[in-house]
């Protein structure tokens, strides 16, 4: 499933972008990929990010996957429910899932971010 209205990263990161503050998870094929996630390490509030840099590490019997900020600023809020509940991100990853929210320094990384159609054809591109 792929969200209309949303914005991608190649690594599979999904961004709502409302005002300056990108609310960040990742995507369902990510999720899926990954198989049952156990344990999330949420970023830190406050934490300055930089697009395409790591934020977070989401584990699942699998395998440990980083997380990377689709957006260069800060963390201003994260889903602390992930702690005890890292499964909602299986369950429903583009809304009880999300991982935080990040106040957006400026709009341009949001330049190198991918539409729902660009994100489809990339994911099918790799072999979905």
């Amino acid at each position: 499933m792929i969200v209309e209205g949303l914005v991608y990263t190649k690594q599979h990161e999904w961004a709502k972008v409302e005002g300056n503050i990108a609310t960040v998870g990742i995507t369902d094929y990510a999720q899926m990929l990954l198989g049952e996630i156990v344990f999330v390490e949420l970023p830190v509030v406050g934490t300055e990010v930089i697009s395409e840099h790591e934020m977070a590490v989401v584990e699942s019997t699998k395998a440990a996957s980083d997380i990377f900020a689709p957006v260069t600023g800060k963390i201003v809020s994260v889903n602390s429910t992930l702690e005890s509940e890292p499964e909602l991100i299986n369950k429903d990853c583009y809304n009880a899932g999300w991982i935080c929210r990040i106040e957006m320094a400026d709009d341009a990384s949001l330049e190198s971010l991918l539409n729902a159609e660009q994100y489809k054809q990339h994911v099918k591109g790799a072999g979905q």
